[in-house]
């Protein structure tokens, strides 16, 4: 009886498997693993390491593949030529966003990240123009972020020397320049509501990053039902939304909407404009969800990069020796740097370059989805396909990049020394769906990069291996290993 029972279990499997293997190979999507009933691939995605592993099927497959979260087939491009093609030469029809499981019960459609069609065009164009308006790539903004470099300066030197971990100095910075656009003003690094809100921030994008975030993304339906730390993401999500309605409720008490102070400001008049717009995109839960995606995307990316950068200079302090002299030389002592002096600082703008190509912060970038049917590298893609463009397989590429797993800036610069594009390097993604602080964050790795460098020598009492600032490639986030350094103070 068990023998016949065992049998007939054996048997059904079998047609389970066969049928689909068999649905899902007469569609004309790219090649890949044969996803099983329930699980997809996941079986070919190693615990803690869903790039190397997604990397690894690249070598195996090719620029484009297939794989199932599921019964979901998600086609993952690789490479620059494939990525570029994707994302910039049919940019229109990959613009699309993908679904991300572990934000969406929160934003549910809301906002300029995880939103689709008309509303994210109209939400995303006019954030670019109210960011715009506030200074991205302009002197008003440049100024905030002197300033904000300047009280990390003091902040590193009442350090005495000491080694310390740098990670929420430059948290506090680089989040105070959002709040001076999004809010109006900036925070005193000891206020406690400030403490409180980027605990809140930083959770918020350390749960979706992490691993418990990333089996979410892939197994929604199955992880619903699991308990885990994902489960937070909704009231920690809340939390921060609560945060940022206070800060809206603040700024309608004294609106003037002949004056905007700033982004928040900006947004409550395009909704008076359009109250009696039944089908608005302008109202509460849009600029709640809006500011929180610009705080969530803003904050730990240009934190993580810089660290990556400052891990970097420990690591090869003859870099940093050629940084100092080109702010020696450029900038002298006198004055703060400006973004303006990267035009004569060749040197540290491909050192900056290189950070963001080998650090790969975001190798994942965020899910596309095709808005139509199409045609792709001789496949045939549905509208509504989800698309993983792999960004650390274009900062991987050997066509682009001589041996890409070495540190080395001088491959952003010419016979002449002078700095060279590459287009091949996109830390920000590409095409319709390129992060719209760009700007801001090119702006301000620029100025705290050179103004740290300009009033300290680094150092660390460990001397750090290749394996040590190898990125790991592990999930959504590629941060460095933790490591502490000293700020000594140096005179030109």
């Amino acid at each position: 009886m068990d023998i016949t029972l065992t049998g007939i279990l054996i048997l059904i499997c079998i047609i389970i498997y066969s049928s689909w293997d068999t649905f899902y190979r007469k569609r004309n999507l790219p090649p890949g693993p044969t996803p099983l009933p329930l699980v997809g691939t996941l079986l070919h995605i190693r615990r803690g390491e869903l790039v190397n592993s997604l990397m690894k099927l690249w070598s195996q497959y090719g620029a484009v593949y297939t794989l199932y979260f599921g019964s979901r087939p998600v086609v993952v491009v690789c490479g620059y030529e494939a990525v570029k093609e994707a994302l910039i030469d049919q940019g229109e029809i990959f613009s699309g966003r993908g679904p991300l499981p572990i934000l969406e019960e929160f934003t549910q459609g809301y906002g300029i990240t995880l939103s689709n069609g008309e509303r994210w065009r109209l939400l995303r164009t006019f954030t670019v123009r109210i960011l715009k308006r506030f200074g991205f790539g302009k002197k008003s903004i440049e100024s905030k972020i002197q300033t904000e470099a300047q009280c990390i300066v003091e902040e590193f030197r009442n350090s005495n020397g000491q080694p310390l971990d740098p990670h929420k100095n430059l948290m506090d910075a680089f989040s105070n320049v959002l709040c001076a656009v999004i809010f109006g003003d900036r925070f005193e690094y000891k206020d406690q509501r400030f403490i409180k809100f980027l605990q809140i921030a930083e959770e918020t994008f350390t749960l979706q990053t992490s691993n418990w975030g990333q089996l979410y993304s892939i197994l929604p339906t199955i992880m619903k039902y699991v308990p885990g730390p994902h489960h937070r993401m909704i009231p920690i999500s809340q939390e921060l939304e609560g945060f940022i309605h206070e800060r809206v409720k603040a700024s309608m008490e004294t609106l003037d909407s002949t004056s905007p102070r700033h982004f928040i400001d900006s947004f409550l008049i395009k909704m008076a404009e359009e109250k009696n717009n039944p089908n608005t995109e302008f109202n509460l839960k849009n600029l709640l969800i809006t500011t929180h995606n610009l705080f969530v995307a803003g904050m730990e990316t240009v934190t993580t990069t810089l660290r990556y950068g400052l891990l970097m200079l420990l690591k090869y302090p003859e870099i940093q020796a050629k940084i100092h002299r080109e702010i020696d030389q450029v900038v002298g002592g006198d004055r703060a740097p400006n973004y303006e002096d990267r035009v004569k600082m060749h040197y540290t703008q491909a050192v900056i370059q290189e950070i963001h190509r080998y650090s790969d912060i975001l190798p994942l970038n965020l899910p596309h989805m095709v808005t139509r049917d199409i045609q792709f590298q001789g496949y045939d893609l549905p509208k509504g396909t989800e698309i993983y463009p792999l960004l650390c397989t274009v900062h991987r590429d050997p066509k682009q990049f001589s041996s890409p797993w070495k540190f080395d800036p001088t491959r952003f610069l010419d016979e002449s020394g002078k700095f060279k594009k590459n287009e091949a390097v996109m830390p920000f993604s590409a095409g319709k769906r390129i992060c719209p602080g760009e700007v801001l964050a090119r702006m301000e790795l620029f100025i705290f990069l050179t103004t740290i460098l300009q009033n300290f020598n680094l150092t660390s009492m460990k001397e750090f291996t290749e394996t040590d600032i190898t990125p790991k490639l592990a999930g959504f986030l590629n941060a460095p290993i933790h490591f502490e350094l000293s700020f000594l103070p140096r005179k030109i």
